[in-house]
């Protein structure tokens, strides 16, 4: 038998076995805070996994990066941030839910480097997830 037809064989065997994989569910950002930093120094501020899920530590970031005066109202008893930094111009961040409640938080940036970073911070619910890009969510 050809390789070819074995694997449309394959394909016919697992989709007749009725396996389907859900597709995962784009979330809903409740916030977004975006800005540019020449202090590349800063840049080591960012949390660990790029996940916030404390009002303090939210504030310290805030603060750091000069977000705001004072840190934006976050339910985190209801949402969890995200964080991604970029050395490109721009930069955009979205966040999907499997199955499994992984948190999939995907940032895409341009290729034209710059000097400091440009960064993006998005809240998000919390319900369902139970890790973030397949790692555990901090305390």
């Amino acid at each position: 038998m050809s390789l070819c037809k074995w694997l449309s064989l394959a394909a016919v065997m697992f989709l007749a076995a009725g396996v389907a994989v859900a597709a995962p569910t784009r979330l809903k950002v409740t916030n977004t805070w975006m800005g540019s930093i020449d202090d590349e120094k800063l840049a080591k501020e960012m949390p660990d996994n790029g996940v916030i899920t404390n009002a303090k530590d939210f504030a310290k970031l805030v603060k750091a990066w000069k977000v705001a005066e004072e840190a934006p109202e976050v339910n985190f008893d209801k949402e969890i941030v995200l964080v991604a930094r970029t050395a490109g111009s721009k930069l955009t961040l979205k966040a999907s839910l499997d199955e499994k409640g992984d948190l999939k938080a995907l940032g895409l940036a341009t290729r034209d480097l710059r000097p400091g970073f440009r960064y993006v911070i998005i809240s998000v619910p919390e319900e369902g997830v139970k890790t973030v890009n397949g790692k555990g969510l901090p305390k």
